[in-house]
């Protein structure tokens, strides 16, 4: 009776075996990363200093980076107080004063200009009204406007810049 009977199959004890192929795999992928990732960082790829800079950026670098300021003068204008008669302002006036930004070889030229360039100023100014100057962008249409005016008068080249100093309405 100890037969096996024979629609019963025989019981295996021994276990299969794994296959190894999945830990081969792996060690040769951790081979080949580990040279690859001592590769890069022992030719440089990764990881590297800083190089070191050659002579030609030494020599920008010990020059000196700010550039040497324009050649200007400022020549004054008078503080002008003109009335500002609309009516819609009543009894208001403003309080101007500016410097004009000129190229230092024009600024005698352009001080013997001063007279024309404070009547062509004062021309301006008085012939605005109230509400230009209520804008919020009326100083800076305004500066352009005195700055184109005052080119005509000395010459595009003598005059840079007008730099207003002090502009109150009271």
């Amino acid at each position: 009776m100890d037969e096996p009977m024979a629609d019963e199959e025989p019981i295996e004890n021994e276990p299969k075996k794994k296959s190894k192929l999945p830990l081969i795999i792996g060690l040769v992928l951790m081979l080949l990363l580990g040279g690859g990732g001592f590769f890069a960082v022992y030719s440089g790829l990764i990881l590297s200093p800083p190089a070191e800079p050659t002579e030609a950026e030494l020599a920008e670098l010990t020059t000196d980076p700010v550039d040497p300021l324009p050649d200007v003068a400022f020549v004054a204008i008078d503080p002008l107080i003109i009335n500002l008669a609309s009516p819609s302002a009543g009894n208001r006036h403003l309080r101007f004063h500016a410097q004009i930004e000129v190229p230092s070889l024009y600024e005698e030229e352009v001080l013997s200009l001063l007279p024309r360039i404070v009547d062509v100023l004062n021309g301006y100014l008085r012939a605005l009204d109230v509400t230009d100057f209520e804008a919020p962008a009326a100083l800076v249409k305004l500066r352009s406007q005195m700055l184109r005016r005052l080119q005509i008068v000395a010459g595009e080249e003598r005059i840079r810049d007008v730099l207003i100093m002090e502009f109150v309405i009271n």
